[in-house]
C-alpha cells in the first residue's frame, strides 16, 4: 500500500504558510520595539529627574503598544486558522475521495466548519468556569442532521498549545514579560553607566527596519528583546496552525470512518524528531483513541488516513494508478498523485522522483541544497532538516489557489 505524496506535500505547504504568518506577527512586533528604542536616544540630553519622567513615559508607551499588539496578532491568527480549517477539511475530503474508485467517490461525507471555530481555538481557555458552547453550536445542536458532519466552535475549546494556554493568552504573556525585561534592560543599563547607544544595541542587536530574510534570520539579527520574542512567536504559530489542520483532518476522517477507520502518526517531517514522535512514527490509531499532533511546540508532525479496501471489498490500487492528470497543483501534472510506499519515508520517495518532481515540491531554486542535505544526511534526515530551514512563506490566498475545492 502507499500513501498520496499531496499527504506529505500539504504538510510542507503547512509549514510554508506558518512562516507567512509567524512573520508578519514577529515584524510587527520589531517595528513597535525599533521605534521605542529610537525614543531612547534622546534620554542623554536630560538631568536625572527629567530622564526618569521621560523613561517612565516611555516605558507606559512600550507597554500600551505590546497590549495593542497582542490584541491584533489574536485576531490575525483567528483569521488565519479559520480559513485553514475550512481550506484543510476540503483538500482531505478531496484526498480520500481519489483514493477511491469513479463509483464509491459519493459517498465521501464532507464536514461544515463552524464560523466560531478559530474564535474559540485562540481564545476560550477549556480550563474556565462555565464555557459554554457557542450559539452556532447551540444551533446546530437543534437543528442539526444526522447527516451534518461539524467542527464545532465547542470541539475548538477543547485544542491549547502544549503548555495549556490558549493563543490569546500567550500572546499577552508574551507582551508582559517582553515589557517588562525592556524597563529591566533599560533601568540596569543607565545604572551601571551605560549610554544609550549602548543599551540600544543590547536590546535590538543587529536589527533594523525593513529587516531582510527569513524570520529565522530576522530572529538571528536581533537583541535581547527581540531575538527570543520572534522565536517564541515562531512557535506558538506553527504549534497552532499544527493543531487546527490536524483537527479538521480528523474530523474528516471521523465521518468517514466506512471508508477508514484507522490513521497513522507520520513524524517524517518533524525536523527535531522528539521522543514522543519518533516512538509514534508509523504507528497506527483507530480515530478517538490514539494521540494526534501536535505532541510538542514546533511539531510538524502529521496523520494521513488508512483506507479500509478490505471492508470496501476493493483491491487497493498500485502506486502507479495514483498518478492523476487533474491535479489540484499546476506544474508537472504527470507526477502528481503518485503514491509513497508505506516501507519508504517521504525522504526517499521525493530523492528518487525527477528534477521536474523535486522543483515543484522544493522549489526551483532550494533542490541543490536538498541534493547536497542528501549527500551529507541521507534522503530521511534530509527532508527533515530542509523543512526546518525552509524560509519560505505562503498566504492563505496561495494557499487556496494550490488547493481549490474541486
Amino acid at each position: 500500500m502507499s500513501t498520496p505524496s499531496e499527504l506529505y506535500r500539504n504538510a510542507i505547504d503547512l509549514n510554508r504558510f506558518s512562516n507567512s504568518v509567524a512573520k508578519r506577527i514577529a515584524v510587527t512586533y520589531n517595528d513597535l520595539i525599533l521605534d521605542i528604542v529610537d525614543q531612547l536616544r534622546g534620554l542623554d540630553e536630560f538631568d536625572s529627574s527629567a530622564k526618569a519622567v521621560r523613561l517612565q513615559a516611555i516605558l507606559a508607551q512600550l507597554k500600551q503598544s505590546l497590549d495593542g499588539w497582542a490584541g491584533t496578532s489574536t485576531l490575525l491568527v483567528v483569521e488565519d486558522l479559520q480559513g485553514l480549517a475550512q481550506l484543510q477539511s476540503e483538500f482531505v475530503t478531496n484526498e480520500l475521495r481519489r483514493a477511491l474508485p469513479l463509483e464509491l467517490r459519493e459517498q465521501i461525507r464532507s464536514v461544515q466548519i463552524s464560523p466560531q471555530f478559530a474564535q474559540s481555538v485562540a481564545t476560550v481557555d477549556p480550563t474556565a468556569i462555565n464555557v459554554v458552547s457557542l450559539s452556532d453550536d447551540l444551533q446546530a445542536a437543534v437543528a442539526g442532521s444526522p447527516q451534518t458532519f461539524r467542527l464545532t466552535a465547542a470541539q475548538g475549546t477543547t485544542i491549547t498549545l502544549p503548555n495549556g494556554k490558549v493563543l490569546q493568552k500567550s500572546f499577552r504573556g508574551l507582551a508582559e514579560s517582553q515589557a517588562d525585561l525592556f524597563a529591566k534592560t533599560v533601568r540596569n543599563g543607565l545604572l551601571t553607566g551605560e549610554s544609550t547607544d549602548q543599551i540600544a544595541r543590547q536590546l535590538k542587536g543587529r536589527l533594523r527596519f525593513g529587516q531582510p530574510g527569513s524570520l529565522r534570520q530576522i530572529a538571528q539579527a536581533g537583541g535581547q528583546v527581540t531575538a527570543l520574542a520572534n522565536n517564541q512567536v515562531n512557535a506558538m504559530v506553527r504549534t497552532s496552525i499544527n493543531q487546527v489542520a490536524n483537527e479538521a483532518s480528523q474530523q474528516v476522517y471521523k465521518a468517514n470512518q466506512d471508508v477508514t477507520n484507522r490513521y497513522r502518526y507520520v513524524a517524517t517531517l518533524d525536523s527535531r524528531t522528539s521522543a514522543i514522535c519518533r516512538a509514534l512514527d508509523g504507528q497506527e490509531f483507530d480515530y478517538g483513541k490514539g494521540p494526534t499532533p501536535p505532541q510538542h511546540f514546533n511539531c510538524r508532525s502529521t496523520t494521513v488516513p488508512v483506507i479500509d479496501y478490505k471492508g470496501l471489498g476493493i483491491e487497493p490500487p498500485p502506486p502507479s494508478q495514483l498518478r492523476r492528470p487533474n491535479s489540484a497543483f499546476k506544474g508537472a501534472r504527470a507526477v502528481r498523485g503518485e503514491g509513497v510506499p508505506d516501507n519508504e519515508t517521504y525522504g526517499q520517495w521525493l530523492n528518487k522522483q525527477s528534477k521536474a518532481t523535486k522543483q515543484d515540491v522544493l522549489g526551483k531554486s532550494k533542490v541543490p541544497y536538498f541534493n547536497r542535505l542528501v549527500d551529507k544526511f541521507g534522503p530521511t534526515d534530509a527532508i527533515r532538516k530542509f523543512v526546518a530551514a525552509d524560509g519560505t512563506e505562503l498566504t492563505l490566498e496561495q494557499l487556496k489557489r494550490r488547493y481549490p475545492n474541486e
